[in-house]
């Protein structure tokens, strides 16, 4: 209607002054009800072919959507494994801080396994003890089995120095006995010898290795443990959160609830139509007004434009895609946010909105080299921004009527 007016202004009101004032003709008898077509048909086809043309203009370079919508993020409750809810620490609509516990599964087989690898560091601990209890001792063995050679070694000397002197004196198998007796000796100093160190060896790196692998254990075994206790990742408030003691939580069926950060707020997501798809850029001017906050213009710049549609999605299934299920058009998704900080203050998150987005042809217009017929055409396009501004205005004004007394809500 405001296009018409505006239209009207320039075509059909310079008609009907040619009629008045050049051919003389006057309303209710030259020109009435029954010959106005005639009289200002000129007039009239120019109005309505450029009400049309102004109209499509308008919302093509400075497209409106009513699909409008102020997101805010939440954060989904859920353990990480099945399991029991054994006891929980808050209620719904409870606000809670960022690491506090929400419930708690049963964690008995945890708690064992906790127990299992803490015994087991124990145990490698007491090897440990053993081992350096072992090494003290190899040392009197070592010490015995010296003494046992090095005896053994002389009585071998003393016999082969005597059977040197006189053959006679010492018989030819005693020496050989002697002589089996000294390496018999010499095999078991050897033997204590490498025991020593197969013990040195078990107490600097078999017993560090086994510890730090039961410690590990007993690390993972806590790491299960505290996943028992699902606690609150950020700081906000906890909605629709039923679970009482004795519930089944399975992370892939059933989830224990929705957490709704402080920090919730993420702007503004509008659905433009496809046909504004080159039009609609990163940057652009635009302006909301939500049904939370009635009366508000909000000014808004597009922060970023969905370069799909999500209407074309689909995922390989069983069965063949039909293109006659994707017939209904989806919309353009664009991300907006407020031009300055603070304005979404006052804006119930989920509210509904409506949304304009400007063209501004600031740089091309100052382009050198521009010609005057597409200078003029810019000056156009970015005027006949103002009527759209006006038109969001008209709608800011009349959005609590039409909400409240029109549709009853």
């Amino acid at each position: 209607m405001l296009e018409f007016l505006i239209c009207s202004m320039l075509t059909i009101f310079p008609d009907f002054l040619f009629r008045r004032y050049v051919q003389g003709k006057r309303i209710g008898r030259e020109i009435n009800l029954y010959s106005m077509w005639f009289e200002l048909r000129y007039g009239i086809t120019a109005c309505v072919i450029l009400t049309v043309s102004l109209i499509t203009m308008i919302f093509y370079f400075h497209p409106s959507t009513t699909n409008v919508t102020a997101v805010f993020r939440t954060v989904t409750i859920l353990p990480e494994s099945n399991g029991r809810v054994a006891e929980v620490f808050v209620g719904t609509n409870e606000k809670v801080a960022a690491g506090a516990p929400l419930f708690r599964l049963d964690n008995n087989e945890q708690q064992a396994a906790l127990e299992t690898a803490r015994r087991r560091v124990a145990e490698i601990d007491a090897e440990t003890t053993v081992a350096q209890s072992e090494l003290a001792s190899a040392d009197g063995l070592i010490a015995q089995a010296e003494g046992a050679y090095l005896q053994a070694l002389n009585e071998l000397e003393t016999q082969v120095e005597l059977n040197a002197r006189n053959p006679n004196i010492v018989a030819r198998r005693e020496i050989e006995r002697l002589q089996v007796a000294a390496d018999g000796r010499k095999g078991a100093l050897a033997a204590a010898v490498s025991n020593k160190q197969t013990l040195e060896t078990k107490i600097a790196s078999l017993l560090p290795a086994q510890k730090a692998s039961a410690e590990a254990a007993l690390a993972q075994a806590q790491v299960e443990l505290d996943k028992t206790t699902v606690r609150a990742g950020v700081a906000g408030t906890v909605q629709q959160f039923t679970l009482r003691p004795g519930d089944i939580v399975n992370p892939m069926i059933r989830s224990a609830g929705i957490l709704v950060p402080e920090d919730r707020r993420i702007g503004l997501i509008a659905g433009f139509g496809q046909i504004e798809a080159q039009v609609m850029k990163a940057g652009m001017i635009a302006e909301a007004t939500c049904v939370g906050k009635p009366f508000t213009i909000i000014p808004m710049v597009v922060t970023e434009v969905q370069d799909v549609i999500a209407a074309g999605q689909y995922r390989p299934t069983d069965q063949l895609l039909d293109v006659q299920q994707l017939g209904r058009p989806g919309t353009l998704t664009t991300y907006l946010e407020p031009l300055y900080r603070g304005q979404l203050a006052g804006i119930p998150p989920g509210s509904s909105c409506i949304a304009n987005a400007y063209t501004s042809n600031h740089d091309e217009l100052h382009a050198p080299g521009i010609s005057t017929t597409r200078w003029l055409y810019l000056h156009v396009v970015d005027a006949v921004g103002l009527v759209h501004a006006a038109i969001l205005r008209l709608q800011a004004l009349l959005l609590p009527v039409q909400t409240l007394v029109l549709t009853g809500h």
